[in-house]
């Protein structure tokens, strides 16, 4: 009888994992975090960047301040912007808006922005020629400013677990606090 009993409970316990093995949440996926500390660190690297308008303008971005936009899945920044020149009297500063998604970028292992949308670039005291042509300007310098931009790398023991488990960077989630990037299993080779 208790034979009986242990082999009803062993089965049933089979029978109870297997299930879980079939539900699609069952195992947890890794998942890697970067927090907006780190991205902001990231981005600061590659600034301040001069651009050349021709002879007229000379613009100076300064390093961006990043916002998590996490209901758009995107990223959002604004530059001080700094602009002299021979079609300005004086120089100016204002500010420069974008925001974009993120990708992943599997031959140097890096989240970089891309799909630039072009928000504002305001400078105070502007005429209206200078205004006009920085505004025509503006998602040009958006996209030479940022596009690609390597916002983070990941290192091989960041990736040591999910390689282990046959798993590739995937999704990425912008979140109150940073990015989180789910893994996908890899393609069969």
């Amino acid at each position: 009888m208790k034979r009986k009993s242990l082999l009803l409970a062993f089965a049933a316990c089979l029978a109870l994992g297997a299930g879980l093995l079939a539900t699609p949440h069952a195992h947890a996926q890794p998942k890697y975090t970067v927090t907006a500390e780190q991205l902001q660190e990231a981005v600061a690297q590659r600034f301040p960047r001069r651009y050349a308008m021709g002879e007229l303008l000379n613009l100076t971005l300064q390093a961006p301040r990043l916002r998590l936009l996490p209901q758009q899945n995107r990223l959002g920044t604004e530059m001080v912007v700094d602009a002299a020149g021979p079609a300005l009297a004086n120089s100016s500063t204002g500010t420069f808006d974008v925001d974009f998604a993120l990708r992943y970028e599997a031959s140097d292992q890096t989240v970089r922005a891309h799909q630039l949308r072009f928000n504002t670039l305001r400078l105070a005291g502007l005429p209206p020629g200078p205004a006009a042509l920085l505004e025509a300007y503006g998602p040009t310098l958006a996209s030479q400013t940022l596009q690609e931009v390597v916002l983070h790398k990941l290192e091989p023991k960041d990736l040591m677990l999910a390689d282990g488990l046959g798993l590739e960077p995937g999704s990425i989630t912008v979140t109150p606090k940073g990015l989180v990037i789910g893994f996908v299993n890899k393609p069969l080779r």
